[in-house]
């Protein structure tokens, strides 16, 4: 037998090696990029919107910073908005990992929050606050995982569409809400406004130390890393991405994918449902329409914006949260409604689905063939 000598052994390509590093560092700035080309042509036109209506472009965007960054109490509105953004989003980017596109997560919010209020009923004027908070908590969670989850059922054994199944599960949670406000459990000191009795400021959930903030921001940033972890480094998301990428090959290697569509959907509701408790409990103090503030269909141009990345959904909320922040103020200053800065996100929502056919097109982030 004849020895291998170290001369015999094939050096590493190191020029391939690099050519690869090049490609993979390029095909990553594009989820970026891209992204940034269709927020810039988005306030390009907008700006031309504003111009036909009269209105100055730079004092839009100057009020856009000031209301929503431009001191702490800006920064405090910002940063509540986030939260419930950072739940919602993660309802469309889980799913979304197995091609699904679920755009209800808001009907999961307002059934989550009304059925947090509701199970605390029973338990005022006796139960600990750690115990109200933590049935309330368990209550949402779980109704919005059951909600979405349904979604998923739907999905996979009676191959209904999860969008059109979304969306319409949405206007019948609300119509849930307003059937038990309005009627059996409409407090009747609150004749204004339907709405559940109030859980009480000894239940609510309090505010970080030293600001205004509630404990909600931190619990949605810490769940956006929990599941970044479950979808990138867990045997579930990986055999979640493999499902999202081609059904039939994921039944081949026997992958479960009907109990994948629907554990996924299950997770997501239960995100929602979190935003709809956190909401009552840290904010409201009752359920009421004030539920159904748009934080689901916002959440869906915060999953687009970040790419369904759950780490990138957190600086994407807040920065979207900084927007609505901001809508007060222009209206006041600029004498607009405070829906312009719906029209805004609508519009970067339309040019971000448009932008979508630039993936893999632009030579720059192609790589060297």
């Amino acid at each position: 037998m004849t020895a291998t000598s170290p001369t015999d052994i094939p050096a590493p390509d190191v020029a391939t090696e690099g050519s690869e590093w090049l490609t993979r560092i390029a095909r990553s700035a594009e989820a970026v990029v891209i992204p940034l080309i269709a927020m810039v042509s988005a306030a390009i036109l907008f700006s031309i919107f504003l111009l036909f209506l009269g209105k100055s472009p730079i004092e839009f965007f100057n009020l856009l910073w000031v209301g929503g960054y431009g001191s702490a109490f800006s920064w405090t509105n910002t940063l509540v908005r986030a939260g419930p953004l950072i739940f919602t989003a993660l309802c469309v980017a889980i799913p979304a990992r197995l091609g699904m596109v679920v755009i209800g997560g808001e009907g999961a919010l307002v059934l989550g929050g009304f059925t947090a209020a509701a199970i605390a009923i029973p338990f005022l004027g006796w139960g600990a606050p750690w115990l109200i908070q933590a049935v309330m908590f368990v209550t949402a969670a779980a109704v919005g995982a059951a909600w979405i989850g349904f979604v998923g059922v739907l999905r996979h054994y009676r191959g209904v569409n999860e969008t059109i199944a979304s969306l319409l599960l949405f206007y019948i949670a609300v119509a849930i809400m307003n059937f038990f406000v309005e009627g059996a459990l409409r407090d009747p000191g609150n004749p204004n406004k339907p709405s559940t009795p109030a859980i009480g400021d000894a239940n609510m959930v309090g505010d970080i130390p030293g600001t205004d903030i509630h404990w909600g921001l931190v619990f949605a940033i810490v769940l956006a890393i929990a599941v970044w972890v479950l979808m990138n480094r867990t045997r579930f998301g990986f055999a979640a991405r493999i499902t999202g990428g081609n059904v039939r090959a994921a039944r081949a290697q026997g992958l479960p994918v009907g109990r994948l569509v629907v554990v996924s959907c299950a997770i997501a509701g239960a995100c929602a449902g979190l935003a709809g408790f956190f909401e009552v409990a840290a904010i409201q103090g009752r359920a009421n329409a004030s539920l159904a503030a748009g934080y689901g269909f916002t959440g869906i141009l915060v999953a687009f914006l970040a790419r369904q990345n759950p780490l990138a959904i957190i600086p994407v909320a807040i920065f979207l949260g900084g927007i609505a922040a901001a809508g007060g103020l222009v209206q006041r200053r600029m004498g607009m409604p405070d829906a312009t800065v719906q029209v805004l996100q609508g519009l970067m929502f339309v040019v971000l689905l448009v932008s979508e056919t630039l993936y893999g097109r632009l030579p720059f982030f192609r790589g060297k063939r």
